[in-house]
């Protein structure tokens, strides 16, 4: 989907990241340090720039003006929360800013915001042959459209964006219906369930005791 240059000097970090940007489809540049993040950017134009605050050799305030001459987006990485370092990074070009710790569901959701805003996603994605067309809001099967109401739409696309990883129910209901768990999931397998029959597809499996998982 897009190429993804993390630049991040903890190495359990940007495994962790290249993990999850992996199972949902992009690729990814890794660099350690500021020096080989500006060789990176360089000489491999990314799509878009996950980066670290804190850097050896040259810090990410200091990268920022580099990524900023070149129009690539960036999405700023630190354990600083205060309010002044979210106002420099933004200043200084940053596109969004995320704080550590953060999760898997929420740096994907962030990237591929980011990248739709900059045109960099072709709005088509899918498996097998399954396409869901972003801009149109339509999902095909097959080259025949699948009717889907607005609800199955954006779990399909949901479950795409976070293929290979264990989404629980009650993460479902907090992003795409938009309030806790209050109880129940039974929305959310029903749902499912129509999904399935609908695409006539097995990839959308259940794990158990947890949610459900797009198997690619």
């Amino acid at each position: 989907m897009a190429e993804i240059l993390i630049i991040e000097d903890e190495e359990p970090i940007r495994e962790l990241i290249k993990m999850h940007l992996s199972l949902a489809g992009h690729s990814c540049i890794e660099a350690p340090d500021g020096k080989e993040g500006l060789r990176c950017i360089s000489s491999c134009s990314p799509d878009l720039i996950l980066l670290d605050i804190m850097l050896p050799g040259m810090d990410g305030y200091e990268l920022l003006p580099h990524i900023s001459s070149r129009s690539i987006p960036v999405i700023m990485l630190t354990a600083k929360s205060g309010l002044g370092d979210r106002v420099k990074g933004l200043n200084l070009g940053a596109d969004d800013y995320i704080t550590k710790p953060f999760e898997g569901l929420e740096i994907i959701a962030r990237i591929n915001a980011l990248l739709r805003r900059c045109g960099k996603l072709n709005g088509i994605k899918g498996f097998d042959d399954i396409e869901i067309h972003l801009e149109e809001r339509k999902v095909y099967k097959g080259g025949k459209e699948i009717e889907l109401t607005p609800k199955e739409f954006d779990l399909l696309n949901f479950f795409i964006d976070h293929r290979g990883m264990a989404v629980s129910r009650e993460k479902l209901l907090e992003v795409l219906w938009q309030y806790e768990y209050e109880g129940s999931t039974r929305t959310v397998d029903m749902h499912v369930q129509r999904l399935r029959s609908k695409l006539s597809t097995e990839k959308i499996t259940t794990v158990y005791k947890v949610g459900y998982r797009l198997e690619i």
